[in-house]
This record gives structure tokens, C-alpha cells and sequence, in this order.
């Protein structure tokens, strides 16, 4: 229950820095993977968020629509990239989740950090099983 609450109170803070930024936390997500590795498909996208392909086409088009990104046809799929908008959204609000991120974790020891970031990949790949 506590790592549900920790996870609720961080959640809720980044949802408003999102907020603030009219993104929602799927957006984000879409703009933080693209940014990271502009050129990938739809497909590879899908795949690291966990969603259908259908699911990721709706917000690719609202955000396609918002002149945040771009999608160039090669052969049978779609390849996404950031338009300039995009990559001025994404310069801007990625490193201010990962400060927020950071501050909320200010309560803990670098070491500490440490630890419970191997305390969390180890549970995360024991219930991937």
C-alpha cells in the first residue's frame, strides 16, 4: 500500500507540471519516446508502451494535428519524428519531469536511491515472469 501512495502523490505531481503544459501523461510519454529515438515506427512505439497499435494511432493523430510531430510513410509503415514544435516541447518539459522526478526523490541518500532502484528492477522482472 505505501508504494501505491508514493506512487499516487508522484503521479499527481507530475500530472500537474503536465497539466500546466497541455499534455497528458500518454502524450508525454509518445513525445519523450519519439524524442529519444526519432525514426521509429508506429509498431516499436506500441510495443514499448505497452498499448495496440490502435490505441497509439489516436493520439498520434491529435498530436500529428497539434503540429507536434510527423509521420513519414516508408514502404507499409510509418516512421515518427518531431517537428520543430515538438522538439522545442520536448527540450523544454523533459528535463523539467525528470527535475520534479529528482525532487521528489530528494528524500533519500543517493545510496539510497540506489538501492531502491534495484530493489524495484528486481521486483519488476520477478512479476515480468
Amino acid at each position: 500500500m505505501r508504494l501505491l501512495r508514493v506512487n499516487h502523490k508522484i503521479g499527481r505531481a507530475l500530472s500537474e507540471e503536465l497539466r500546466r503544459r497541455k499534455l497528458s501523461f500518454a502524450q508525454f510519454d509518445i513525445l519523450a519516446h519519439v524524442g529519444a529515438a526519432e525514426g521509429g515506427t508506429q509498431q516499436e512505439l506500441a510495443d514499448s508502451l505497452l498499448v495496440t497499435k490502435g490505441n497509439i494511432c489516436q493520439l498520434l493523430d491529435r498530436m500529428e494535428e497539434s503540429g507536434l510531430l510527423t509521420r513519414r510513410r516508408e514502404g507499409r509503415t510509418n516512421r515518427l519524428y518531431l517537428t520543430d514544435a515538438g522538439r522545442a516541447l520536448f527540450d523544454d518539459v523533459v528535463p523539467a519531469h525528470e527535475a520534479l522526478i529528482a525532487e521528489q526523490f530528494s528524500a533519500l541518500s543517493a545510496e539510497e536511491q540506489v538501492q531502491l532502484l534495484a530493489l524495484l528492477r528486481k521486483l519488476d522482472r520477478a512479476l515480468a515472469r
